[in-house]
């Protein structure tokens, strides 16, 4: 189901209501079977991929916290495989199949190259007509049925039986509850991915009506709204007249359609993070953080400290630290920001554009570490504290040189992570680095458009610079806000099918 849909809104409507009518039995079962809808909605036959899922996680949660020694440590990684194993077959396995088979092609062996893809096509179009996908031929339809928010729910359940492995949380022995802690509405398909340790305890406790969350919650929700359809959804007019055919662009007009993606992708991502927090805050539920302002970042690094900051955390907490993070001399440094880095990027889809965006944000980090430890050896850049360097007077100048270099950087990562091929990429680079500003700009756009376009990014950039908060505590202030926001949303809002970027992730 879409957030920004007239669906959703009834649905929000009845389920929120019905919610404070209830005493907490109702009430978690009630949310369970109105997750279990809002996914259904969309392919209900692959609820049963979550289920098997939650079966399987919450009886390792169990067995884990029971158990000592070498066994747990088996029980652990039995749960991680499973639920890696099932992600790596709907999301990744024509991905390696077919890099597999162009190997042994390149190896000049392609009756093995033949078998191969043979062998994974029989594989993945065998299991998938077990769910009903009788039209699925081969792994070129992989994306039109990749179950919604795989990787996100996936991920949830594997910090789950991880933290139950390392003592920082009980095992649920509730499997209504332990089943609502994967399937949450709010934030199923597209997270934050939340830390047991952070959400499960809620799921215990009845919330009262308190006037003040509602508040809080609805007006999250509506600026969230606002920034999905009348920002991003505005914005992907220009981005795909761009990158779906850039070849026919100069390199004005592809800087220009990299510009309006990178705001793009923020709004639209941003803007499900805050709708999933504010409905869940509506109702009394706490969800953790998933942007902070990360255009207004000084470094690379402090952007992935504000960029989806759950998804970034988890790799920090399960891979990175786990590799040994710094700990490990600095040359072991370098490659954990690496495989970080290319794991975040394969993450994010079975494609080389990804992987090739999240080397480069590794790569941004190890230089950075390195440009750092010169300066220091040379003098020109004394070791300090986070907190020293926080409080050290900064020239605005200089705050604004970073931002902007910053920004640069992420910008041309963001080319990578769009561009429909590797080819396309470079291709969209290279007329980008040979651009002549007396070439026209290309637009679907009319000049009015194009206009709002531009002036709803600098507001954006202005509220978040300045940190501009939203008021709700006075309720006549909330409620006319929150009525203008809702008719700017109607006024200027771009109503079409596009779904949240992040669902096909």
């Amino acid at each position: 189901m879409l957030f920004n849909s007239v669906q959703f809104l009834l649905f929000f409507i009845v389920v929120t209501l019905s919610y404070f009518g209830l005493k907490w039995q109702g009430r978690w079962m009630l949310l369970l079977v109105a997750s279990c809808y809002f996914y259904m909605v969309l392919k209900p036959q692959y609820i049963l991929i979550l289920l098997l899922t939650i079966i399987i996680d919450y009886i390792a949660g169990i067995w884990i916290e029971k158990t000592t020694g070498p066994a747990k440590r088996w029980l652990l990684i039995i749960s991680l495989i499973s639920n890696l194993g099932i992600l790596a077959f709907f999301k990744y396995l024509g991905f390696f199949t077919e890099n597999l088979s162009l190997l042994f092609d390149q190896l000049s062996m392609p009756g093995v190259a033949q078998k191969v893809m043979a062998i994974g096509n029989r594989l993945f179009v065998g299991v998938l007509h077990l769910f009903g996908e009788s039209g699925v031929s081969s792994f070129k339809d992989n994306k039109s049925i990749l179950p919604v928010g795989l990787s996100f729910h996936t991920f949830q359940a594997m910090s789950y039986t991880i933290e139950v492995y390392r003592g920082n949380q009980k095992a649920e022995r509730h499997f209504g509850i332990y089943s609502l802690y994967v399937m949450f509405y709010p934030q199923l398909v597209a997270g934050p991915i939340e830390r047991p340790q952070n959400v499960l305890w809620q799921f215990h406790k009845t919330f009262p009506f308190d006037a003040e969350n509602v508040k809080a919650g609805l007006m999250q929700m509506a600026f969230g709204l606002f920034k999905k359809v009348v920002i991003a959804d505005r914005l992907v007019m220009m981005t795909d007249y761009g990158f779906n055919d850039p070849g026919q662009h100069n390199g004005l007009t592809l800087l220009v359609a990299t510009f309006f993606f990178t705001f793009q992708i923020y709004c639209d991502f941003s803007g499900y993070s805050d709708m999933a927090i504010g409905a869940a805050r509506v109702m009394g539920f706490t969800l953790m953080e998933n942007f902070r302002t990360p255009y207004i970042a000084q470094s690379v690094s402090e952007f992935w400290r504000r960029w989806h900051i759950s998804l970034s955390t988890w790799f920090r907490d399960y891979l990175y630290i786990p590799l040994g993070g710094n700990r490990k001399g600095k040359v072991r440094q370098y490659i954990n920001m690496m495989i970080v880095f290319l794991a975040s990027g394969l993450w994010h889809g079975p494609n080389w554009t990804y992987v090739i965006w999240g080397g480069l944000n590794g790569l941004y980090q190890v230089l950075a570490v390195l440009r750092d430890r010169v300066l220091e050896r040379l003098g020109f850049a004394p070791r300090v504290s986070t907190a020293e360097r926080l409080e050290a007077p900064v020239s605005p100048l200089r705050v604004v040189g970073n931002v902007l270099f910053t920004f640069v950087l992420i910008m041309l990562t963001w080319v990578f992570f769009r561009a429909r091929t590797v080819g396309d990429a470079f291709l969209i680079l290279q007329r980008i680095a040979t651009l002549s500003f007396d070439q026209p700009v290309g637009s679907p756009m009319n000049a009015t458009e194009m206009g709002l376009s531009v002036f709803l990014i600098a507001f954006l950039l202005l509220k978040e610079y300045f940190y501009l908060y939203i008021p709700t505590r006075n309720t006549a202030r909330f409620a006319i806000l929150f009525v203008l926001i809702t008719f700017a949303t109607y006024l200027f809002g771009v109503f079409s099918s596009n779904q949240f970027i992040y669902f096909q992730f």
